[in-house]
């Protein structure tokens, strides 16, 4: 025990509490994994936390309401029976039913708590046949942190953020989409200022969004009471990550009533938002039956998005669920920025509205699930010249409706995790200040080459709608004035040249060998 508290002081918590966990794992995959450490880091913290709101009812005089739910409840702490006290499992860790017993504790918290209706791991201990004695380490490893020690430091919320990355990394390509790299977030987050008012993210994953909304909040001495939080996800384990995120911050919000597909069976109908926060899954393809959703009216005033792609389907539910001020900032694959039929009359319609604000092409490498090049599409309803109060700070905004910024950011970051890239907090800052700047200071604005330029609309629409960053940023130090579709098209000619020149030298070959009478068949 003396060993393991020395680690965590030489270490930090995130880092041995994964040290531990990974020890535990096994052959189980991540993705089921992360449920079972999750949930125990949950389940000590709501541990920690019933406790010291005992002690204080009793400290109180109150002893005789101590186990009572609803003097935890009204202080928005969960009540825990003496079974699902953490003090109960500790005593128990060496027993080889403590899996049951974990489980059990679980299965409990949630049928008496109901903001944690179908938040936590439901079987998971028992049913992947844990190590028993490595499970006793975890829950050593994890019973000497005190998740309550210092609030302003959020212990829980940091270990469960961290082990959210980690196993993102873990489960790589094509999976870990429930978490969005934090620096992307933050930079949203810094750009659309998610200070007091409804937010939205319809496809909130672990609730990442929402985090660093709050973040945002408090960093500007804001009151998180004065946020809404709606949000929906398709898939259930992640659906359960993103209520014990949230849970375990006291951040209440409204996640649907189950986990369901946005477009199919939206559980916010009628929600108009302030800010609307999302990382839609890209390029998702065969997102609708042919004759499903077309008179949808999240589409209304647009043409029907395409069913072999989702992209605009996602905007454009974005765009429906924007109050008359609400701003929205997103993620897409880059793809999006330009291409024809519905996609083209659907971009060529939002920038004729005025709603598309700026264009942020980010670095590769940036996302654990993909090696690919995406943006930051940020959507505003009002962008004419308004006025409004973050913290203690006015921020007056100048009349840039008829105008996009657009900004390339790929030679930006640092590196992170040897392989991947992120924003460091500075950067954050800097990209956040030039679209201020813009918005704010029409006179202080500057375009940069190979950075930002501001364009009207009639660039734009000379630019045939197309939204691709490098069309209207100048370049000059690097060969990037290159038009990409149009080299796109010209490499593709290119390539069918070679193919066909490679099917005719064959044939050619073919023919000789079978004039001096040697048939080959292939």
């Amino acid at each position: 025990m003396a060993k393991a508290k020395k680690e965590i002081k030489d270490k930090s918590i995130e880092v041995t509490l994964w040290e531990a966990a990974n020890k535990l794992r096994g052959s189980v995959e991540p993705a089921e994994y992360k449920h079972v450490v999750l949930g125990l880091i949950f389940l000590k913290f709501a541990s920690d936390k019933f406790e010291e709101h005992r002690a204080k009812l009793i400290a109180e005089g109150k002893e005789k309401y101590i186990e009572m739910a609803e003097f935890y409840n009204m202080n928005n702490v969960f009540f825990l029976e003496e079974t699902s006290r953490w003090s109960y499992l500790i005593k128990r860790a060496k027993q080889n039913d403590i899996a049951l017993l974990i489980d059990t504790a679980l299965h409990t918290i949630e049928k008496n708590n109901k903001a944690l209706k179908g938040a936590l791991p439901d079987n998971y201990f028992s049913r992947l046949g844990l190590d028993v004695t490595k499970l006793a380490s975890l829950l050593d490893t994890i019973n000497d942190i005190d998740t309550t020690k210092d609030p302003k430091q959020d212990v829980v919320g940091k270990v469960y953020e961290y082990f959210l990355s980690k196993f993102a990394l873990a489960e790589g390509k094509g999976k870990g989409e429930f978490y969005t790299p934090k620096s992307i977030v933050n930079l949203i987050a810094e750009m659309i200022e998610p200070y007091k008012g409804i937010i939205y993210d319809p496809a909130c994953g672990s609730g990442g969004m929402f985090v660093q909304s709050i973040k945002f909040i408090e960093a500007h001495h804001g009151n998180k009471k004065e946020i809404s939080i709606y949000g929906q996800e398709y898939t259930n384990t992640t659906y359960k990550l993103a209520k014990m995120n949230l849970a375990i911050r006291g951040i209440s919000g409204n996640l649907g009533e189950k986990a369901a597909d946005t477009f199919a069976d939206d559980q916010h109908k009628d929600l108009k938002a302030d800010y609307i926060m999302a990382n839609p899954p890209f390029n998702q393809k065969d997102w609708r039956a042919e004759n499903e959703l077309k008179d949808d009216p999240r589409w209304r005033g647009y043409d029907v998005p395409p069913k072999s792609n989702a992209n605009y389907g996602w905007i454009l539910n974005m765009v429906s669920k924007l109050s008359d001020n609400g701003i929205a900032g997103f993620i897409l694959a880059n793809g999006a920025l330009s291409g024809g039929g519905e996609e083209y009359k659907i971009r060529r319609k939002l920038i004729e509205n005025n709603l598309v604000e700026a264009i942020l092409v980010l670095p590769q490498d940036m996302f654990y699930t993909t090696n690919i090049s995406v943006t930051v599409w940020i959507l505003n309803k009002n962008k004419k010249a308004h006025s409004r109060s973050i913290g203690d700070e006015q921020r007056h905004y100048r009349n840039r409706e008829k105008e996009i910024l657009f900004m390339d950011l790929r030679q930006i970051g640092e590196p992170f995790e040897k392989k991947f890239i992120q924003f460091s907090e500075q950067h954050i800052k800097d990209i956040g200040k030039t679209y201020h700047t813009w918005q704010q200071e029409k006179n202080n604005y500057k375009d940069v080459p190979e950075y930002c330029y501001s364009a009207t609309f009639d660039e734009v629409a000379k630019k045939d709608f197309s939204l691709v960053p490098s069309k209207y940023i100048e370049f000059v130090n690097r060969d990037e004035n290159i038009d990409f579709d149009e080299k796109m098209q010209t490499l593709k000619g290119e390539f069918a040249d070679l193919l066909k020149s490679e099917i005719d030298s064959k044939n050619d070959l073919l023919t000789v060998f079978k004039e001096l009478g040697y048939e080959i068949k292939l």
